[in-house]
């Protein structure tokens, strides 16, 4: 970006201190530079029979750096290419606060027409979220299509959903974002459909009838209202898997962090477990479970769930919440950050939002910050002095993942106590336990019974020592 007159963090006089903006500042629009991805060379392809979404991207700077500021309409640009558009131009403008009308004000959104107009652009697209009136407004001025952040990522997530529970989270999402916001373009939309101009809908239909937009609406509150139904349904089953995992003691380890900051990669490192991996935003958006195991043997169910993103919409966070909740029963995060992020502290802090919006605040936590082979050095010694216990690993080129794998282990609650007994052998059904869910050191048949010598759950444990107990 080109600065007009120095950093706003510069300008201490009077006029700050009593938090007036410079007038420059608050009223122009700003160039982000090494946004366009537009073709400089048109004989890099033949002919497109399918012409992408060439769009503008603009943003309002309200508070925070102008790095910062950067930062986040670079994001967005990176949403708009994972969508499949081509980027042709970035602004930012700084403001005291978002304009009520207009997102960015009138004389700023005429000036955006002119750059809307000169590169040929048919879509905006503005990072926040827009109200359905700044919508409207926005596009009767800029005559093109607007859309805002959170359309951006419902969007990214409808192509990117695989599973009949991700289809049916993503689809709750959007819907939850289009009721407030149809609206009717000419009568067909407005006109009523009562007495003879039901068109012979039958008893119930005839009368004052209602507009299209009510019948729209009566129809997405019914669809919500099915949908909900079955993500319920997919709750319940995940809450049966995470008992039977809860009932044979074994230690769930979840993999959170940032959308493409190597969540799969690292899960396919650790296990060996093939899930897909694609340098992109929101590659993943349906959970895969694996088993691993510490250096000691100790087994564990490792989770990759889907990625985060700063001004995650709360639609999607609400879809998926009984995704989400993985976390908030697991016995540990591998909260995974991108080392070679240009803003790695925020991406931490959009995380951290996140899980504390799905109850994990309070789960143990691991800072892996991975592709290390990219990332300067200083920042990530920076992220290690503040993030206590952190693990610097590279998923791609395998380095740090024994000193992770120790970590891991360190980290896991331990098993709770050690038994010394006798089990008779029509009780042999505890020492299969014992096997499938803790850590067997002697095991030896005599004449009373089994010689188990092992650490077990304490659930497991108790039942264990009602029968004779050895000095070890």
């Amino acid at each position: 970006m080109t600065t007009a007159t120095g950093e706003w963090a510069d300008r201490t006089g009077t006029g700050a201190a009593t938090g007036e903006l410079d007038l420059e500042d608050r009223h122009a629009l700003r160039r982000v530079t090494g946004l366009s991805t537009e073709l400089t060379d048109v004989t890099e392809v033949e002919y497109r029979a399918l012409r992408l979404e060439r769009v503008v991207l603009v943003g309002v700077w309200t508070d925070g750096t102008t790095e910062e500021a950067e930062n986040s309409l670079r994001e967005l640009s990176r949403l708009a290419e994972t969508a499949g558009s081509v980027v042709l131009d970035g602004l930012i403008q700084r403001r005291s606060r978002i304009d009520a009308a207009t997102y960015i004000g009138s004389g700023k959104a005429a000036e955006l027409a002119g750059t809307v107009a000169a590169c040929g652009a048919d879509t905006v697209i503005c990072d926040g979220e827009l109200s359905p009136s700044q919508l409207r407004q926005l596009e009767g001025v800029v005559k093109v299509k607007v859309i805002d952040r959170t359309a951006l990522i419902l969007d990214i997530f409808a192509q990117h959903a695989r599973s009949r529970e991700g289809k049916a989270q993503v689809e709750l999402a959007q819907l939850q974002y289009m009721l407030p916001r149809l609206r009717g373009w000419g009568e067909s939309l407005s006109r009523q459909a009562g007495g003879r101009v039901a068109g012979g809908g039958g008893i119930g239909t005839r009368g004052p009838g209602e507009t299209k937009i009510e019948t729209d609406r009566r129809r997405i509150r019914t669809r919500i209202s099915k949908l909900r139904g079955e993500i319920s349904g997919f709750k319940t089953g995940r809450e049966v898997q995470r008992s039977r995992r809860r009932r044979g003691a074994v230690p769930s380890v979840v993999i959170a962090g940032y959308t493409n900051a190597g969540k799969s990669s690292l899960l396919n490192a650790l296990t060996g477990a093939g899930v897909l991996v694609e340098d992109a935003l929101f590659a993943t958006l349906d959970p895969a479970v694996r088993k691993a195991k510490t250096p000691s043997g100790r087994p564990y169910t490792l989770t990759d769930t889907v990625g985060f993103v700063r001004h995650l919409p709360h639609q999607l966070v609400d879809a998926f919440r009984s995704t989400l909740e993985e976390a908030a029963d697991a016995d540990l995060v591998l909260h995974v950050v991108d080392g070679s992020d240009a803003d790695p502290l925020a991406q931490i802090r959009a995380v951290r939002g996140v899980l504390a919006e799905v109850g994990a605040a309070d789960v143990p936590e691991l800072i892996v910050i991975n592709k290390t082979d990219d990332a300067d050095p200083v920042t990530v010694k920076e992220l290690r002095l503040r993030e206590r216990d952190a693990v610097a690993v590279s998923a791609r080129t395998r380095a740090g993942l024994d000193e992770l794998r120790a970590a891991i282990e360190k980290a896991l609650p331990e098993r709770d106590r050690a038994v010394h007994v006798v089990v008779p052998y029509e009780r042999a059904d505890l020492v299969a336990r014992a096997h499938a869910a803790g850590e067997v050191h002697r095991a030896e048949h005599g004449d009373q019974g089994t010689l188990l010598e092992a650490r077990v759950p304490p659930g497991l444990a108790a039942e264990l020592e009602r029968f004779t107990v050895v000095t070890p």
